[in-house]
């Protein structure tokens, strides 16, 4: 099983460490399309910190953020598991899973990246901020830029197990299954039950909450409708949507 995650607009500080070996990332298909994204990020960053702010959409507060791009190169790396922060992050908990599920969380979890492309939690990487959205003066949209360079990586990270898509839409943009690969993707919504509707803060919190069930059951679905079937086992009230591989897992409290 492939889980396919968004990353997080908040990101911890950077380690202490050792700085960013590029050649140690994993999917190495994409070395190519993240050193031109990282080269000129950090060259419009350190060259002009307003037309920095304004293609990385940053207000005011946020200044800081240019001069962490700066650094990237020289940063301390750490766990991409550690760096992503915020509400899926949260419930997910990398940090606390026993040392089996933090092993399956190693080879299974894949995190997309504007910056990065797409990398294991185990990867080191410095904090940054670069978001799929962002238009580059020179590469141009990202989800674009790293489309190319996807569509030969991502089917063979992929295999013949189920992919479990809970990336956003933006992040979206960078992968599209296709083919055989497409025929084992689910992607799941969370809807508050009585109103069903979507509500983004806890939508994100029961997905983290749904990888780390599946990581501690050691739960390997090869199919959405096997899928289906685990998260029942674990608890979960589950819907399949009228879309192939759609499926709506059912909340009754906002938490």
């Amino acid at each position: 099983m492939l889980v396919l995650l968004p990353p997080s607009e908040g990101k911890a500080s950077s380690g202490r460490g050792a700085p960013l070996k590029p050649e140690s990332l994993s999917l190495p298909g994409l070395a190519e399309a993240r050193a031109a994204v990282l080269d000129e990020l950090v060259e419009l960053c350190a060259a002009d910190e307003e037309k920095a702010r304004e293609v990385l959409g940053l207000s005011e507060g946020l200044r800081g953020e240019v001069a962490k791009n700066v650094e990237l190169r020289t940063a301390g790396a750490r766990p991409a598991g550690e760096v992503y922060t915020g509400v899926l992050y949260d419930a997910l908990g990398l940090a606390t899973l026993d040392a089996a599920a933090r092993k399956r969380a190693g080879s299974s979890l894949l995190v997309f990246s504007g910056l990065w492309g797409a990398v294991r939690v185990t990867d080191r990487i410095p904090s940054y901020r670069c978001s799929m959205g962002v238009k580059l003066p020179g590469l141009g949209a990202l989800g674009a830029h790293w489309r190319g360079a996807m569509a030969s990586v991502l089917p063979e990270a992929a295999g013949d197990g189920l992919v479990l898509d809970l990336r956003s839409a933006a992040y979206a943009t960078a992968w599209k299954p296709r083919g055989e690969t497409a025929a084992r993707t689910a992607t799941v919504r969370v809807l508050h039950a009585p109103t069903r509707k979507v509500v983004s803060h806890f939508n994100k919190a029961t997905k983290g909450r749904i990888v780390r069930s599946l990581l501690e059951a050691d739960a390997a679905p090869g199919t959405p409708a096997e899928l289906v079937e685990a998260l029942r086992d674990l608890g979960y009230v589950v819907e399949t949507g009228a879309r192939a591989g759609a499926l709506d897992v059912l909340v009754d409290e906002i938490h």
